[in-house]
């Protein structure tokens, strides 16, 4: 083989690699579908405003350039919090978002981002890949013409940014804290107030006091919004939140007019940024977690044993108006359930005992 052959694929290759992402140029043969991505972030916000623009490269990539996305941020051509609207009415193709943001719409999509003491990101990508996840996701979505993907992962979640201590739960009484999903739900329950509050709008309201408290997602994340500048005390662990799946939602009228090859293009370049961005998530909070302990000042602090307990005590009954409800929301709680029991007994002689075996030997 020619030196000069070997050069061009290696080229080739390395235009394809994770790390060094490009748009392909469409294929002269092949008519090119135009698709508009509305996303719920600011633009290349760390975390899930990187990951929108490269899961749009990723398309593009993926499709040998048939594909073109053309990516708007939040407030770009829609609000933030009207990107499955958008999708709905035929505004966008696209969205790069998360599901929680839709619980006033349909309750159950929260499940579909996090549960409070639920799966973890592994966990939860077990469950949509082969315990039935995706199908009723798929049937949830279908009355808002949109086909849901997993397409992006910020792992463990804080607890949340906090303009005071939290020493029990008489603490939380009275306090608006920004946390969309059952987290939130969980809040209430606890006495404080959750508010809805765009991803870009977080730090203005800590600072203006238009809120008490925030959680948005992991260290590196939340520094890239400046929350440390709003709030002095993070916590943790993020009980609401154990997984930070982001969502991809294609609209089904734009789905249904693809080609197979160009559906499995799509759904390829997902998954693939779905693990991706989980990985690099987890590799940048622990390296900003850093940043925000030994240059920042932060005071970092754990809830109280007391505050856990609650919440725990309350995630029952709020997972339990999921049966009541009856209907596919129903079948979502029971399957997920089942899964969790199961993923539990796993992680139980697994993930949990290889974790405690290896840190009790950190210190």
């Amino acid at each position: 083989m020619k030196t000069s052959d070997l050069t061009r694929r290696s080229i080739l290759a390395g235009s394809a690699a994770i790390g060094a992402l490009g748009v392909a140029k469409p294929a002269a043969a092949q008519p090119t579908v135009e698709w508009r991505m509305v996303t719920s972030w600011p633009k290349n916000l760390p975390g899930p405003g990187i990951t929108a623009q490269r899961l749009a490269d990723r398309i593009a990539i993926a499709s040998g350039g048939r594909i073109q996305v053309t990516l708007y941020a939040a407030g770009e051509l829609v609000p933030a919090l009207t990107v499955l609207d958008a999708v709905a009415d035929g505004t966008a193709e696209m969205a790069h978002t998360a599901s929680f943001f839709w619980q006033g719409k349909m309750p159950a999509s929260a499940f579909f981002t996090a549960v409070p003491f639920g799966l973890t990101a592994p966990e939860h990508a077990a469950w949509v890949y082969f315990g039935g996840g995706q199908a009723l996701w798929d049937t949830l979505y279908a009355d808002f013409g949109a086909k849901p993907f997993m397409a992006g992962n910020t792992g463990m979640q804080m607890g949340g940014w906090y303009n005071r201590e939290i020493n029990g739960v008489e603490d939380l009484k009275g306090l608006k804290i920004r946390m969309p999903g059952l987290g939130g739900e969980i809040m209430r329950r606890l006495g404080a107030t959750p508010v809805s509050t765009a991803p870009g709008e977080i730090g203005p309201s800590l600072e203006r006091g238009t809120i008490d408290a925030a959680e948005f997602l992991g260290p590196w994340s939340d520094y890239g919004l400046g929350l440390n500048k709003s709030a002095k005390y993070y916590y943790w662990p993020g009980f609401h939140e154990p997984n930070g799946t982001g969502e991809a939602l294609v609209s089904l009228k734009a789905w249904e007019a693809l080609d197979d090859d160009l559906k499995s293009a799509v759904a390829t370049a997902c998954a693939a940024e779905d693990a991706y961005s989980r990985a690099e998530s987890d590799w940048n909070n622990a390296r900003v977690l850093s940043i925000l302990i030994d240059k920042e000042n932060v005071a970092l602090r754990s809830f109280p044993e007391t505050v856990l307990k609650a919440a725990r005590d309350a995630a029952g009954p709020v997972l339990d108006s999921f049966a009541a409800r009856g209907g596919i929301d129903a079948d979502i709680l029971s399957s997920y359930r089942a899964w969790r029991s199961a993923a539990a007994s796993w992680a139980r002689v697994g993930t949990s005992a290889f974790l405690a075996a290896r840190d009790s030997d950190a210190a």
